[in-house]
């Protein structure tokens, strides 16, 4: 298992387009697909597929399309956006829960005897 623990901020612009391409590759190669392959079910050229595997920069539509045609969007899972409620927000939230219930039968019968 390789090195989790990698620290993205000491890392300039060029080593992170490396580590990309380096994975793609490795994806690549994994999934037993040829650079041509990957290509033409992203819809992009094979030289840009040899481009950011041998880390050079490519256009981020085109890194979509390839990741698309390797099957990892998951990838970007990682910018979901999810709310969270405060423990405040939360409390009164829980406050505010029904704690009982209400016979309506019996108001009714009530409201018409009057």
């Amino acid at each position: 298992m390789g090195n989790t623990n990698i620290n993205w901020i000491s890392m300039n612009d060029k080593s992170i387009i490396k580590f990309i391409g380096n994975y793609i590759k490795q994806q690549r190669l994994a999934q037993n697909k040829t650079q041509k392959s990957v290509a033409e079910h992203a819809g992009v050229n094979r030289w840009t597929i040899s481009q950011i595997e041998n880390g050079d920069a490519i256009s981020l539509t085109s890194l979509i399309q390839i990741l698309r045609a390797l099957d990892l969007l998951n990838i970007f899972d990682a910018f979901k956006i999810e709310t969270q409620i405060s423990p405040i927000q939360l409390a009164k939230l829980e406050k505010q829960k029904r704690q009982r219930a209400r016979n309506t039968n019996t108001n009714a019968k009530n409201n018409s005897e009057w």
